[in-house]
């Protein structure tokens, strides 16, 4: 198990919107992302930014890359990225901070 932490910035004027599209999260994107591996999956807003944190089986490449693969994941990121100004870097990869200090 790998634990991933990232951040990303929703527009401005979007932070209901996103609470609300976060209280109706479809079934089966659920369904996906347990299938990929991700657990302990929490979401963390802080005025516009929202900070991800999960634990991924058994690394985050393999679950990203399962997660990835999935359709319903390519319609749920369409969806939720249309209220963010920034989710990626400029090669496309997540915002993910780099983990110093776990407490077991």
């Amino acid at each position: 198990m790998e634990r991933l932490c990232y951040v990303f910035e929703l527009a401005p004027g979007q932070e209901e919107e996103y609470l609300r599209r976060h209280a109706e999260v479809w079934p089966e994107v659920i369904d996906a992302i347990k299938d990929a591996g991700f657990a302990n999956y929490s979401l963390f807003k802080r005025g516009r930014e929202v900070y991800a944190y999960a634990e991924c089986d058994p690394d985050v490449a393999t679950a990203m890359a399962r997660l990835d693969a999935t359709e319903v994941n390519a319609r749920w990121s369409e969806y939720i990225r249309s209220i963010m100004v920034r989710a990626v870097d400029e090669s496309g990869r997540l915002l993910v901070a780099d983990e110093i200090w776990h407490l077991d």
